[in-house]
């Protein structure tokens, strides 16, 4: 059993804590910490900062935002940073030490500097672009080539994000009749738990077989969008086998997913468009070899109507030309037939005479006294009786 005189009861023993606390700082300090959580409660901001080496936290204390001062202060905060005060954030705030015998040790906050926060956020990028420089990774997604029509699309998105929305109508609802297949993966895209869903959904798409594995998330805010800044995100997409196209905030955000990736648009629409066009354009290429085709059919076929229209004309001009000589000659040979058709000498007073067989006689010397024979005149003919021959010599 302790001595009295030597105790102290607990609410002393803290009253003389906080007395030599808030005497040996009495004053405020400008505090570098990251936010380790955050809450809002009846307007206050109740905070715990932390600080890590090593990936290892070394201390942690509880702050508070009171409500005074936290609407000027998160207003200000959000104008310059683009984004509210949120968990993972380092910050930098100034800060008066407090403690309570019922509450220990705090930290109000009466002022923050968003632009330690900023720059915070950029050097964190720098070196993680760095790293990634330095392990080849930042290129390797380049290495890889996209299937002239990519048609098996692997979606990694929030299913009742709007990005994913858009998406999905632009791409299946085309005007062209285009047809697809997306399969959905399901992920958080923003808070704490975005990287590791977003990399387990990378590694399940991996193991299928698809044409490209595209990520979509609308537009947010900076700490919103700050997962896809991530080195283990970074990682997983650089090392995804097939091509990963992102598609991530708005047309002024640009992120180290997308610098990993194989391609990146700004936004889901205008991923969709990307699909499409490969379609449009090989589309426009069929119409037009089949226009090349149709016009080189009919320039052959117009120039084979030519030739045989040629054909035609010299077919026609040689069977008229010929048609014409035959005439010719049927009409000499007729004038021959009719010169020599003795019927023409016996109308000019000569006669044809024939023997008894019908033999034509061309000398007297066949013919003796009492023939018979036939004189035939150009009137008619006369049977006759030869009744003296005369040879001449």
């Amino acid at each position: 059993m302790q001595n009295t005189e030597e105790t102290i009861d607990l609410k002393s023993l803290l009253t003389k804590v906080k007395e030599g606390v808030e005497e040996a700082m009495p004053g405020r300090y400008w505090v570098r910490a990251e936010v380790n959580s955050l809450r809002i409660s009846a307007g206050h901001c109740y905070i715990e900062l932390s600080q890590t080496e090593d990936s290892v936290m070394v201390a942690k204390v509880r702050a508070v935002i009171w409500r005074s001062a936290y609407t000027s202060l998160s207003t200000f905060f959000s104008e310059v940073t683009g984004s509210s005060l949120q968990t993972g954030m380092q910050v930098l705030v100034r800060v008066q030490v407090t403690f309570s015998q019922l509450y220990g040790m705090a930290l109000v906050i009466s002022d923050i500097d968003p632009q330690f926060t900023v720059g915070a956020q950029e050097l964190e990028k720098r070196k993680t672009i760095e790293r990634l420089t330095k392990e080849g990774l930042l290129d390797r997604q380049s290495k890889l080539s996209l299937v002239p029509l990519p048609r098996r699309l692997a979606v990694i998105s929030s299913e009742g994000a709007a990005g994913y929305g858009d998406f999905m109508r632009h791409l299946h609802d085309n005007p062209y009749g285009f047809a697809f297949e997306t399969v959905l993966y399901p992920s958080t895209v923003q808070g704490a738990s975005a990287v590791s869903s977003i990399v387990s959904s990378l590694k399940e798409a991996a193991s299928k077989e698809y044409d490209a594995v595209t990520i979509i998330r609308g537009g947010g805010s900076s700490s919103e969008l700050s997962c896809f800044d991530d080195y283990t995100l970074a990682v997983a997409i650089a090392q995804c086998p097939c091509p990963v196209v992102t598609a991530i905030g708005h047309d002024r955000d640009y992120h180290i997913a997308d610098m990993v990736a194989f391609k990146y648009v700004k936004t889901p629409t205008a991923l969709a468009d990307e699909f499409l066009s490969s379609y449009i354009a090989e589309d426009q290429a069929i119409l037009s070899y089949a226009d090349r085709i149709r016009f080189a059919y009919t320039g052959k076929a117009e120039s084979e109507r030519s030739r045989l229209d040629a054909f035609r004309m010299r077919i026609k001009s040689g069977t008229v030309a010929a048609i014409r000589a035959a005439a010719s000659t049927v009409d000499l040979i007729q004038t021959r037939i009719e010169s020599a058709d003795p019927r023409r000498l016996l109308s000019r007073g000569y006669a044809l005479v024939s023997d008894s067989e019908g033999v034509a006689l061309k000398s007297a010397r066949g013919c003796s006294v009492g023939d018979e024979i036939t004189v035939l005149l150009a009137d008619g003919t006369m049977e006759c009786t030869v009744t003296k021959v005369d040879n001449k010599q």
